[in-house]
């Protein structure tokens, strides 16, 4: 009779549930192409094997790697780079936080989804270790943790979250497959999953690919562990490979390129002696004896012992970092000493600088952050300075953050779905509108808000001038300024509530609208001010000029006219 367990299952008995697909297909869903488990047959064995080119067998050693490239100097500095991007911290000490504002569920429900939130960051402490979380899953490539549940009371939910070594658990799955008879095809009837942890790793036979061993381990099953991985696999789409993955090659070379300039410049920078010794007509033994007794008595080597600090006559056999001692015949020209000048263009370090480059453009770093002299765009505030290298930075960083939030995603299902807030089911709809906001490093984002803002300005009073004639007020609010009609109707209601503020760019343009009035006549008055009534500076010969009608025929028609009109009125009312 098997032992069941939160996970686990001590027994021969298969604990891994199937899951039967609803439509028959002969290829795998498309969403678990990329988890990086190892797919096999039904009740087969499945071994590890990967070859990078001849330095990596499995993916126990490729992992390893990845651990110790990030001990290197430069790609250390990147990675930190990239975690101090990504993690940033507010004035609270906040990281991150849940946005719920597109979720269409009672703001009970919200609550205690925020409530569970904070209780998964508490489990993982992520105040503390959020930057030591991030940088770990960046360089393995993967992240695991085992949900512990009291197994008594599994309504009080996660009891503790627990690190798992990524190089001692893996992730399998089981196709069922069933031949069509119509066709002849394999079609996939049954898919199994779940998790092998062996605590002495994973480690399979050198050899062909085909070659495969026995995996023993105690199975897991999948609702119990955490799973985020970098989402990006091998050429063959079998193992899950970290960020770090293309920059081996670059690593690599720069290592080469560092210890043959080392090796060079050790070499050559030493003057050194040749020394040109007459031996005459000695015989050839007798000769190179000759040149051996002379060397080592006036030849010596010191050498700075750096434990004690002391310096000593270390005398060995001669090498190219050393004097050359040669042996002349009679006839030549006699004993003689000359020296040897030093390498040249030691100084000149082109090829370093460009494999560096090489390494940082393979992690998506700009190269200015990282050299003091140029000074990035930390501090300074240029928008000249806000490259088209720092928003790919940026962009490419906000990738990384969607995908180590699934950690944050699966934790949520299975905390949520033990409270009984909601099932699985349901917050696989859930998790569709809500998303994480994650504090930005001000460096770079008020840099690019203000440049923004400042174009957005600057646009606004080159078309001010045509409000009402050509563009409206509300056309101006949503392309020039792009605002939201939410963030219009907010502004409006603020620019009214606030009693200290300017007359408003609506109030403006609605007054530019409105047609103009004309103004009043002033109040006539003949009372006793009239004498104080102002006089004109016309004189009266101007006036005289201005009774005089400039059309007296038209007048004269006009009066005739006009006392026509009052003598039929005149009739008719008698």
């Amino acid at each position: 009779m098997p032992l069941k367990l939160f996970g686990f299952t001590l027994g021969k008995k298969d604990i891994a549930q199937e899951e039967k697909p609803e439509q028959s297909s002969f290829a795998l869903p498309s969403a678990i192409d990329n988890d990086g488990a190892v797919t096999i047959t039904q009740n087969a064995y499945y071994g590890t094997y990967v070859d990078l080119d001849g330095a990596v067998k499995n993916e126990l050693e490729l992992i390893t790697k990845y651990r110790e490239m990030s001990m290197h100097p430069e790609c250390e500095m990147a990675i930190d780079e990239i975690v101090n991007e990504a993690i940033a911290r507010d004035e609270d000490g906040v990281i991150v936080e849940l946005d719920l504002t597109k979720l269409k569920q009672p703001e009970t429900i919200k609550k205690k989804i925020n409530d569970e939130f904070k209780h998964i960051q508490k489990l993982l402490n992520f105040q503390n270790l959020a930057d030591d979380l991030f940088k770990r899953w960046y360089i393995d490539g993967r992240l695991y943790y085992h949900i512990v549940v009291n197994e008594k009371q599994p309504k009080q939910g996660i009891q503790e979250l627990r690190f798992i070594d990524p190089r001692k658990i893996r992730k399998v799955r089981e196709v069922k497959q069933d031949r069509d008879p119509r066709t002849g095809a394999n079609v996939i009837k049954a898919i199994t999953e779940y998790y092998i942890y062996n605590d002495k790793g994973f480690i399979s036979q050198a050899g062909s690919s085909s070659q495969t061993v026995a995996a023993p381990g105690l199975r897991i099953t999948t609702d119990s562990v955490i799973n985020v991985n970098s989402g990006l696999m091998d050429s063959k789409n079998t193992y899950v490979v970290s960020y770090l993955h293309k920059a081996i090659k670059s690593l690599n070379q720069l290592r080469m390129i560092e210890d043959a300039i080392v090796i060079y410049r050790i070499s050559r920078a030493p003057e050194r002696r040749v020394f040109y010794i007459d031996v005459g007509n000695l015989p050839k033994g007798k000769a190179e004896q000759y040149l051996r007794d002379i060397m080592i008595k006036y030849r010596n080597k010191m050498v700075y012992d750096a434990s004690t600090g002391e310096l000593r006559d270390d005398r060995k056999h001669l090498s190219m970092l050393e004097d050359f001692w040669l042996p002349r015949r009679e006839g030549g020209k006699g004993t003689e000493i000359t020296t040897l000048p030093p390498g040249q263009n030691l100084g000149e370090l082109a090829d370093v600088n460009y494999f560096q480059k090489k390494l940082l453009q393979s992690l998506n770093v700009p190269y200015s952050r990282l050299e003091p002299q140029e000074g990035g765009i930390v501090g300074l505030g240029r928008t000249t300075e806000v490259s088209r290298d720092e928003l790919k930075f940026n962009k490419f960083v906000d990738r990384l953050r969607n995908k180590f939030s699934i950690m944050f995603d699966q934790a949520l299902e299975t905390q949520l779905a033990l409270k009984g807030v909601c099932t699985r089911e349901e917050w696989n709809e859930f998790k569709e509108f809500v998303s994480y906001n994650y504090k930005q490093n001000t460096s770079f984002k008020e840099m690019h808000e203000v440049e923004l803002l400042r174009e957005r300005l600057s646009t606004l009073n080159l078309v001010d001038p045509y409000v009402g004639k050509y563009y409206s007020s509300q056309w101006i609010k949503r392309k020039v300024l792009r605002f939201t009609d939410e963030e219009i109707e907010e502004i409006q209601k603020e620019i009214a509530e606030d009693p200290d503020s300017n007359v408003p760019m609506q109030v403006s343009l609605q007054q530019q609208l409105a047609p103009q009035e004309e103004p009043p006549p002033p109040p006539e008055d003949n009372g006793a001010d009239a004498d104080q009534q102002p006089q004109d500076n016309v004189s009266d010969e101007d006036q005289r000029d201005d009774n005089k009608s400039l059309t007296p025929d038209l007048d004269a028609e006009v009066d005739r006219l006009a006392s026509v009109s009052q003598m039929n009125k005149y009739k008719k009312f008698r």
